[in-house]
């Protein structure tokens, strides 16, 4: 049950902020997919929806940042908060390209997935967050009492702007993280000739929508790796698990491993050099040629083992 406190100037940012109490936790608020509409249509979620017992809407939550307001969540929060927060999706009549947005508090815990495929903005929690967590790093907040989360790929394409990561180093065009924590769609929309390297494991879509650049993983990835990849390359030093390089466009992958089942599903073009995967038919194994191989050799692989899936 939501109870709304109504809009007023927020403390901490001085612009419009939308504040509602959350006794239970909801899933996918301020979510700019709703629960990705395009796949079920609006059966699970739609932007006219009421958000249970209140007047607001989800997509009222959504417009709200989208016009630069904040908004405060007075209790514990569900899974995907903040979904491609930050992005004007083509679906629902945009240009695809980033939007500054307002930022996200929350008085309470968070569930898994947050901030997936969020690239503006920033959230703020007060309580804990629940691995996987999204395309998100901490860095030093400023609000006292809350942790602050900012998108990776954010960071990529407008620097730091006076933020301090923790957990994480930039250097140049290099993003170094080594923060503990398992993450998913880390480089999501990243299109930008830059590095992100993360030493651990990821779970989903680790590159996904990525036209630029390049994300290395130092060590396993879930399902959907390089997931609608149209550009850039996404090296994974480890296996993967099923779905990698699913609707591929364009780009490079290469898994240090086993690539999994399904490998390639509906890809367009693109390579994937794995030393072991089990593609659906359109895609057949080739072997190496001497541009494979010396791609191999730059990210500092032995091609030996390696098959390429084309």
């Amino acid at each position: 049950m939501f109870k709304i406190f109504g809009r007023e100037k927020s403390k901490e940012s001085k612009r419009d902020l939308l504040e509602i109490e959350a006794p239970e936790p909801v899933d996918c608020l301020c979510d700019f997919t709703f629960n990705f509409h395009w796949q079920h249509n609006g059966e699970k979620l739609d932007p006219t929806w009421k958000i249970p017992h209140n007047d607001y809407t989800f997509g009222e939550l959504v417009e709200h940042l989208k016009n630069g307001g904040d908004v405060r969540i007075n209790g514990d929060v569900g899974h995907r908060l903040s979904s491609s927060m930050g992005v004007d999706l083509k679906y629902f009549g945009g240009n695809g390209n980033d939007i500054t947005v307002g930022d996200v508090y929350v008085d309470g815990n968070v569930d898994t997935r947050m901030g997936i495929s969020m690239t503006r903005g920033y959230i703020y929690v007060k309580g804990i967050v629940k691995e996987p967590i999204g395309n998100l790093v901490k860095v030093e907040s400023n609000v006292n009492g809350y942790q602050k989360f900012r998108s990776i790929t954010d960071i990529i394409h407008h620097g730091l702007d006076g933020d301090k990561l923790e957990g994480c180093q930039l250097i140049g065009d290099k993003l170094l993280i080594d923060d503990g924590t398992v993450k998913d769609t880390v480089g999501a929309r990243l299109n930008y000739d830059a590095e992100i390297i993360m030493n651990g494991n990821v779970d989903l879509s680790t590159g996904i929508l990525m036209r630029n650049g390049t994300v290395r993983i130092n060590g396993t990835a879930g399902k959907n790796t390089g997931a609608l990849l149209n550009g850039g390359t996404v090296i994974i030093d480890g296996n993967t698990d099923d779905f990698t390089a699913i609707d591929m466009k364009n780009g490079i992958i290469i898994v240090n491993g086993d690539a999994g089942k399904f490998l390639a599903a509906n890809k367009k073009t693109g390579v994937i050099l794995a030393k072991s995967g089990n593609p659906l038919p359109i895609t057949k194994e080739k072997p190496l040629s001497t541009v494979d191989r010396n791609v191999l050799i730059r990210y500092g692989f032995n091609p030996q083992n390696f098959k390429k899936f084309e």
